[in-house]
């Protein structure tokens, strides 16, 4: 089963289209909600450096990007070989 891991902010859309997206598909996922988290949003940015935006969506410890990239994976039938692989 691969990891799937969703750093969050409760008021950004994006970040609930995206976990939209992977409670759809059934993917089992671990959600950092870090909307009040300078922990968790250190954690992020050390994760994946530069990143100052959400959602971040990370498959096997790989930063695939936000919402706009996991849509696009999904598009292109990525996604679905993405997590098998996994």
């Amino acid at each position: 089963m691969p990891k799937v891991e969703l750093y969050f902010k409760d008021y950004c859309p994006f970040c609930h289209r995206a976990k939209d997206l992977l409670d759809d598909k059934g993917i089992e996922y671990t959600l950092y909600d870090i909307t009040q988290d300078a922990d968790g949003q250190a954690e992020m940015a050390k994760r994946k450096p530069g990143a100052r935006t959400v959602p971040q969506i990370f498959i096997n410890d790989q930063g695939i990007g936000g919402c706009d990239e996991l849509f696009a994976l999904e598009k292109n039938g990525e996604l679905d070989l993405l997590l098998k692989t996994a």
